[in-house]
């Protein structure tokens, strides 16, 4: 058992959209896990980590990336990307298709292909930690003539995602709602390309019309990725449905506002997570879940804490993950980041909601410190943190 201490928190950011921000000095891990937030200072401790002032924040989850295998992106002809990413903060990922893959043939995909896709990304990217980075691959692009056995091989394989990008929906609804309901019964959940074609130049077109009678877990990228629906889709959309809406780096700004603006003020910002749409044509942007805090808090007018709570625990909760809210016995997924030297305002909070980059010094996966002192990816934040040479004093 090995015990870390996070000491001088100077804010805590939780994560849940509930109660975002924590009166936390100290947190205590143990192993894996959050064992204490505020815990006794008078036990001994096997690491100290002063935090110099900094803020601690959950590791960022992006949910919409698309590898192929590995760490490496043919869209960009780029290696070491997810390294990359977890320099910027994010600690866990959700693909949305392997759909990159070279060769892949978009017009003539069969069932046992996209389901075969998937099991071989299970077996591969899947099952290593790539940087140490939770990559939850696998994710099926759905087609007709999709089985019971299908869905069986995909839960098997420990898909977590299925998704409709070149399915023809509107020619085949009672398929569609089939497929939705066999993938919610193997705890699988749908998401579904939303707005006009992708990169691709395969996908089908999707609008509200459409998803009022899918009802996905996850309506994708819906202000753009890159291109959105129409605006009044887009606000029927937020109107008149439930499910989760995403937003992602690869999407229209104005449509963003919008969305953003209007589930704001209907109270309901727990239906919006957060994703990059990368590597892809937007390229590979390792700071993406970093700019999409950003861009919600000082453009969209969104508490720091809240986009922070977006980022992370909304985000997990839609693809059903247990990382993104720090408290006791959540999984250590975490980030200890501040202002950086010539920022606006002395805090984290002031920098995010003034849109500047916060420098990130600590990312600790799973109890286990990945990133010490500083990140390659931000400038340096103007407090370091770092580890006390005295272990079990967490003043020293």
């Amino acid at each position: 058992m090995t015990t870390t201490l996070i000491s001088n928190i100077g804010e805590f950011f939780t994560g849940d959209l509930n109660a975002p921000r924590g009166d936390v000095g100290s947190l205590l891990i143990e192993d894996k896990f959050i064992k204490a937030l505020n815990p006794t200072v008078d036990e001994n401790y096997d690491k100290v980590i002063d935090a110099e002032g900094c803020a601690v924040l959950p590791g960022l989850v992006d949910g919409h990336i698309h590898p192929v295998f590995g760490e490496w992106t043919p869209t960009q002809d780029t290696m070491g990307w997810i390294g990359n990413y977890m320099h910027g903060g994010s600690t866990s990922m959700i693909s949305a298709g392997e759909l990159h893959t070279p060769g892949l043939d978009y017009n003539n995909l069969s069932a046992d292909l996209v389901t075969s896709l998937a099991e071989v990304t299970c077996a591969t990217t899947n099952r290593v930690r790539w940087s140490n980075v939770k990559v939850h691959a696998g994710t099926a692009l759905l087609v007709p003539g999709m089985t019971e056995k299908h869905f069986d091989r995909l839960a098997e394989a420990g898909s977590i995602l299925v998704k409709f990008i070149f399915f023809p929906l509107e020619e085949n609804r009672r398929e569609a709602i089939r497929y939705t309901d066999m993938a919610r019964e193997r705890g699988i959940r749908t998401k579904v390309h939303t707005g006009g074609v992708s990169r691709s130049g395969s996908s089908q077109i999707c609008g509200f019309d459409t998803l009022s009678w899918l009802k996905p877990d996850i309506a994708a990228h819906v202000s753009g990725g890159p291109i959105p629906m129409s605006d009044e889709d887009l606000n029927a959309l937020v109107d008149n449905s439930e499910f989760a809406l995403e937003v992602c780096s690869s999407g229209n700004y104005r449509s963003t506002y919008m969305v953003t603006q209007r589930l704001m003020k209907q109270g309901r910002l727990d239906r919006l997570t957060l994703g990059t749409d990368t590597p892809g044509g937007t390229g590979v942007i390792p700071r993406g879940m970093l700019r999409n805090i950003l861009f919600l808090s000082s453009i969209c007018e969104m508490t720091p804490e809240n986009a922070i709570a977006v980022a992370t625990g909304n985000t997990a909760k839609a693809h059903g993950l247990d990382v993104g809210i720090l408290e006791q016995g959540s999984p250590a997924d975490l980030l200890i980041a501040g202002p950086v030297k010539g920022s606006s305002g002395n805090t984290m909070s002031d920098a995010i909601a003034h849109g500047d980059l916060p420098g990130i010094s600590f990312v600790i996966i799973d109890g286990q410190v990945i990133v010490e002192t500083r990140s390659e990816q931000t400038p340096p934040p103007m407090q370091i943190a770092h580890f006390l040479d005295t272990p079990g004093c967490p003043y020293c």
